[in-house]
């Protein structure tokens, strides 16, 4: 049987990157995946046709995670459309860097409403059919520079940090009707965004991570797709770094 066989799945911001390679392996394993894109219309139809190809039900929908009303309207959507929610996985981001000297409130409230309360807002949306299940896990992508900072990243990292605290309370208070929360801190993982970034730069740092590699989105969806499946059933709270070494 597959890992995620008859589960249904939202998750945001799925058109690209590592939310596209976590849509990707879920589909595999079984799932029924609901998935959110801002964009493209074009992509989100190839993106469904794609994952139609593995047997699972799948649709996509434009919304912004970081409008509550549209979160909300979503969940119930996916829920008349799909019966069921039975994991969430908060992936929806944007960065904006720069040094804090030189960054504008927009950049850093703008950052902070997509990546921060995006994963509120989806939570919320998706608590009260969870707890009517009374089962449910809820996954929100995180990033290494939520631990350790980055510098020209303050805004990104802030928001990352804030996503640690939240999923730990969110644990804290769901636990009792096992709905599970946890994140996932990717460090250098190697998409389409890295692609424009010159060689020699990328090579340093994978020199810089201790399995001298960078990430892949497959390594990210894998993470996902143990703490989405009941072979976690026993881990909630917990912030799992995806990252090669690079925090050791």
């Amino acid at each position: 049987m597959k890992l995620l066989e008859a589960k249904t799945v939202i998750i945001t911001g799925a058109s690209r990157g590592i939310g596209r390679g976590i849509a990707k392996v879920f589909a595999k394993q079984g799932a029924n995946i609901a998935f959110t894109y801002r964009s493209s219309d074009e992509k989100a139809k190839a993106l469904e046709d794609e994952l139609s190809a593995y047997g699972c039900k799948v649709k996509g929908y434009k919304s912004d995670a970081s409008n509550f009303e549209a979160a909300q309207q979503l969940a119930v959507d996916v829920l008349e459309e799909f019966g069921s929610i039975d994991v969430l996985v908060n992936n929806a981001g944007v960065t904006k860097d720069g040094l804090l000297m030189r960054m504008s409130e927009n950049d850093f409230d703008s950052v902070m409403n997509i990546n921060m309360k995006s994963v509120f807002n989806m939570t919320k949306a998706v608590l009260r059919p969870m707890l009517k299940q009374r089962k449910g896990s809820i996954i929100n992508m995180s990033s290494v520079v939520g631990v350790k900072g980055n510098a020209g990243q303050a805004n990104y990292s802030a928001s990352k940090a804030a996503i640690n605290g939240f999923t730990k309370s969110t644990a804290l208070e769901l636990g009792s009707r096992n709905i599970r929360c946890n994140s996932i801190a990717p460090g250098f993982i190697e998409t389409e965004m890295t692609d424009a970034l010159v060689e020699e730069q990328i090579q340093e740092w994978r020199n810089a991570i201790p399995l001298k590699r960078g990430g892949t989105t497959e390594d990210v969806a894998n993470s996902a797709l143990f703490l989405a499946s009941d072979m976690s059933a026993y881990v909630t709270g917990q912030v799992l770094h995806v990252c090669g070494g690079m925090l050791t």
